[in-house]
This record gives C-alpha cells, structure tokens and sequence, in this order.
C-alpha cells in the first residue's frame, strides 16, 4: 500500500465525523460523495445561510447537513464564543452573527466535541480559515504557535532496495511552510513539538526532529545559527521525549555519509524524518523544488497545534486533495486513549513513544 493509501485506511478504522463548510464548492461536494462512499470519513456538509441550492445538492448526495441558522446548538457555539472571544472584546451581537457564519459554527462544533475535525480553504483564504479556527479552537494546551506542515512523499534515497524491487518512497515531514512568516526561538520549538505529535498520528513510525540551518553544530555563526540554537535549547529544556538536533545543515539531516563526517555521534543527522525549517521563506521555497525537482508529492498544508483539528487547503486543491486532507485530519483527531492509535505504529519504538509524549 501506498503511504496515501494507508492514511485513507487508518482513517477508515477511526470512524471520524468530518465537517465541509464549502458546500457551494463542486470539488467539496465530490469529495464529500468519495469520503462516504469509500467509508474513509463521516463527512457532513455545513451550509451557508439560506444557501437553498447547495441544501438540494448536499440532499442529492445523501450527505447529512447541518444548517447553523436553525440547528439546535447554535446557542452553544455562540455561548463557546462568547467564552473565548469576549475578554478581547467579542460581544453577544457580534457571536450571534459570528455563529451563522458556515466556516466559524462548523470549527465551534469541532470545538465542543460534536464533531472530529474540520476541512475549508477550497474556497476561503488561509486567512479566513486560520482566523476561524483561531477564533473557536485554539491552540493546544502547552502549544503557544499554530502552524503548519506538508508530508512530502519523496522516491526513496536512503533504503536499499528489496528483492531487487524498487525502495519504498519515504514520507519526510517539512515545517513550517505556510503559517509562521519568521518565527522565534519559542514558535520553532512549538513548531517542531506539534510536528513530531502530529506525525506520530499521520504516519505511525517514530519523530526524528531535526532544525535546520546553514550551519552544521557550530561550522557557521549568524543571527538565524543564533535563533535555532535558542530553539534546540528550549526543546530540552522542555523535557521534549521524542530525538531531536540541531543546528544541522539539509544534508547532514538526512544522508548518513554526511551526517558521519559533519554530525558524528549525533541521534539525528543522518535519519531525520521531520525537518523544521528557520522561516517560512526557507520552508515554502524548499517544498515547492522538492515537489517539483524530485517529483514528491507534497500533502499539505496540515494546519498543526490546534487543540482540535480544523484544515486548510489550497484554493486550487483538487477533489483527491481534499480526500487526503480530510483522511490526514480524522488520523489528527486520534489521541493515545484511543486503541486505533496504538495499532498504527510501523516500529516498534514508537509504541513507547506514544505513552510518553501524549500523557
């Protein structure tokens, strides 16, 4: 099976009720239809106000709806609101109008456990989605910064090849490449802790965390040396379980011939399979050639360090985007009281890992 395939599977085990608050969205409508025929989500459609049209066509795909200005709960979103938001100046007015916004009700049911997760951006900007989310969620207790990842599913240029058969493609995970424009020492350690939480759940083996730089364990000095040093010491200094290092250079962090002559006797260099970038610039710009010079396929972006998951897609993600996407958002729902989750480690270690990082 391929890594896509896996995550479409474990999700299909979890039995997740997703949310779609893009309901006048031809894609989102075909995907809803994919995710419940496959059985991969629960999908169920948010409509818009008065939105008449899309109700007959969520009605035609069998899709259940939820309509925010009659459903029963919209008290309690606005109530939800109103308890996060009105210290900074939210007031009932403003959460009742807030709370008949598609894309806001849906992240303020996702926030009070009546669903799993949201997916949105096929329509509204990065912006909206992420202020919404914002707005209704939050981040994650002990997680200050919410970002975002891509799981790059790159051709294998580690493992040998087995039987004489093609290496499996590897799945690398690049942070942040969309959200945190310059992050400091404390976002990047946030980064890097909600990207090694995260991958445990999406791809089941264990974080190897490595923050990058143009400078390998001390070969170079400059402020952003500077920054990802700070970063490195604050995730010690947290007690972080899963490995991580830094500063390392790209290719100190992931091939071990290099990692042997410029990081000797590091648990990182050589085997990093999370690599969390020192600014959005490095990161968007390395994801993009790597899509584009190695033929990976880039998944993303996975909003990261929500409290509950709501996602982002691109406004010109396709309908298997938003399967994928929605499938990566159900396996983010998963925490370690759930049995499911421990049937997805691929190595032994991660069993271990799992009980100490999500306790």
């Amino acid at each position: 099976m391929t890594f896509i395939d896996t995550v479409r599977a474990r999700a299909a085990s979890a039995a997740r009720r997703i949310l779609f608050p893009e309901s006048d969205d031809q894609r989102t409508l075909d995907a809803v239809r994919a995710l419940g025929e496959q059985g991969i989500v629960q999908p169920t459609l948010v409509l818009g106000a008065g939105d008449a049209m899309a109700r007959r066509r969520a009605i035609a795909l069998g899709a259940p709806v939820i309509d925010p200005a009659t459903d029963e709960r919209r008290t309690q979103v606005i109530e939800h609101l109103l308890g996060r938001r009105a210290r900074r100046g939210l007031t009932a007015a403003a959460a009742t109008k807030l709370a008949l916004d598609p894309l806001v009700f849906a992240d303020g049911l996702v926030a009070l456990g009546e669903a799993d997760g949201c997916v949105a951006g096929a329509v509204h900007t990065t912006a909206d989605v992420m202020r919404a989310a914002l707005t209704a969620v939050g981040p994650a207790p002990g997680v200050a910064t919410v970002s975002s990842a891509f799981y790059m599913v790159v051709p294998s240029f580690r493992a040998a090849p087995n039987d004489g058969g093609a290496a499996e493609p590897e799945v690398l995970t690049f942070t942040d490449c969309a959200v945190v424009l310059r992050p400091t020492a404390e976002q990047l350690a946030d980064i890097a802790v909600a990207a090694a939480r995260d991958r445990l759940r999406i791809v089941g083996d264990v974080p190897r965390v490595a923050l990058l730089s143009y400078s390998t364990l001390g070969s170079g000095t400059g402020p952003s040396v500077d920054l990802v040093r700070q970063a490195v010491a604050l995730l010690h200094e947290r007690g972080v379980r899963f490995t991580v290092d830094g500063e390392l250079q790209g290719d100190a962090a992931i091939i071990a011939a290099v990692a042997a002559r410029k990081a000797p006797g590091s648990a990182v260099a050589g085997q990093a399979n999370v690599l969390v970038f020192p600014s959005l610039d490095a990161g968007n710009i390395a994801y993009k050639l790597v899509e584009r010079l190695a033929h990976a396929r880039a998944i993303g972006p996975i909003v990261q360090g929500l409290a509950r998951p709501c996602s982002d897609l691109s406004r010109g993600a396709s309908t298997d985007d938003i399967i994928n996407v929605a499938a990566i958002t159900a396996l983010q729902s998963l925490d370690s009281s759930d049995t499911r989750v421990a049937l997805s480690a691929r190595v032994d270690g991660a069993r271990e890992f799992r009980r100490e990082t999500e306790t």
